[in-house]
């Protein structure tokens, strides 16, 4: 990977160098100045193949799915890993977006809340947080569906103990956890219930 060029603070200022077609920094069209190492590749992202156009190499994949994909189901807080919020699937795998970069990603298999959702992979986990209140503000509610799912495809029949390991990564401040951990519950109840269903197997 290239190093970004480092050029004297006064050309900055300047816009010396500029590219066309490249906006500047107080541009709001979400292109990046002219000094910073800048490049366009491609995501697998809900499987699909999408362009990140013009982009930093230094953006997080959390930055690149929001603001340059429009896939803002993955919410924006800590920026440390330390929430969940942001979480997404990364070859099957649970991920802060926060913590990995946009171009680490090429190659891999990106899954985010939108597409699970789309699937119809986690409605069940949606419905059942709603229904015993586990969602409030609703922010940290896409970082818990995409962990509880990702649990759930591993392990069906998960006990507590597994549960709340596999969400404490995921912090909420409004439920207190334990009408989560009750939706969690239900869903496994229905899908150990229903024919064919999510439950069998591990």
């Amino acid at each position: 990977m290239p190093r970004e060029e480092r050029v004297p603070r006064e050309e900055r200022e300047e816009g010396a160098g500029a590219s066309p077609g490249r906006a500047g920094a107080g541009d709001a069209s979400g292109g990046v100045p002219a000094y910073v190492q800048a490049d366009t590749y491609e995501l697998t992202v809900n499987g699909t193949r999408r362009a990140v156009e013009d982009a930093w190499l230094g953006e997080s994949l959390l930055f690149v799915l929001r603001e340059r994909l429009g896939l803002s189901g993955s919410k924006n807080a800590c920026e440390q890993g330390e929430c969940g919020s942001c979480s997404v699937l990364l070859d099957g795998v649970v991920v802060c977006a926060c913590l990995v970069l946009g171009v680490d990603a090429i190659g891999s298999r990106v899954e985010t809340v939108e597409g699970l959702s789309a699937a119809g992979d986690v409605a069940d986990i949606q419905a059942a947080l709603v229904d015993a209140g586990g969602v409030q503000c609703g922010f940290c509610t896409p970082g818990f569906v995409v962990a509880v799912h990702d649990l759930l495809r591993r392990v069906p029949g998960a006990d507590e103990m597994a549960v709340r390991e596999a969400l404490s990564g995921n912090l909420c401040r409004c439920t207190g956890y334990g009408r989560i951990l009750e939706a969690v519950r239900d869903v496994q109840r229905s899908r150990a219930g229903s024919d064919g269903g999510h439950g069998a197997g591990a």
